[in-house]
C-alpha cells in the first residue's frame, strides 16, 4: 500500500462504490453528499479525503479527526455513522451549470497511478443526484445504463 495523500473532496459510497465529490469551498460537496446519503448512500469523508492505493484500486477514508462528521450549512456539524472506507469508482467535479458541456468528451484522471473516470455536474440542480447514480452504474455495472462510445 502506498503512502496516503490528502485531498479536498467529500467521499460517499453508493452501492459499495466510492465517489469523490470535488469542488472549491462552498461548491456544494456536502449538500450533494447529504442528498445522496438521504437516498441511501453512506458517508465516507466530508471535505477532506485520505486516498491510498491498494493493489489496482484507490481507497478513500476520512482523516481520523473528522471521521463521521459532515458540515451542513445553516445547521452546523452533524455526526453520522460513517463507512470506514470505500474503493473509489468515480470522480465528480462540481461546477457552475454554465460550465457544463452538453455532450462532454470522456475524461479520466490518474490518482496514485490508477486511472479513474471523471464527470462534471452542477451540484444544485434537482437531477444531479440521479445523474450521478446513473453515471456511476454506467461505469461500474454491466448492462444498462451504458455509456455510448464516441
Amino acid at each position: 500500500m502506498d503512502e496516503p495523500i490528502l485531498i479536498h473532496a467529500t467521499a460517499v459510497a453508493i452501492d459499495g462504490h466510492g465517489v469523490l465529490l470535488r469542488g472549491v469551498p462552498g461548491s456544494g460537496k456536502s449538500d450533494l453528499a447529504l442528498r445522496l446519503i438521504d437516498a441511501g448512500a453512506r458517508l465516507v469523508a466530508d471535505d477532506q479525503s485520505e486516498l491510498s492505493r491498494r493493489g489496482e484500486t484507490i481507497v478513500a477514508r476520512a482523516p481520523a479527526t473528522i471521521a463521521g462528521l459532515i458540515e451542513l450549512r445553516g445547521i452546523g456539524i452533524l455526526r453520522l455513522e460513517p463507512l470506514a472506507e470505500a474503493s473509489v469508482a468515480l470522480i465528480v467535479d462540481l461546477v457552475p451549470p454554465q460550465s457544463l458541456e452538453r455532450l462532454p468528451s470522456r475524461r479520466r484522471e490518474a490518482i496514485l497511478g490508477i486511472e479513474l473516470p471523471v464527470i462534471a455536474l452542477a451540484p444544485f440542480e434537482a437531477s444531479t443526484a440521479a445523474k450521478l447514480r446513473l453515471a456511476l452504474r454506467a461505469f461500474t455495472a454491466p448492462g444498462l445504463p451504458a455509456m455510448i462510445e464516441e
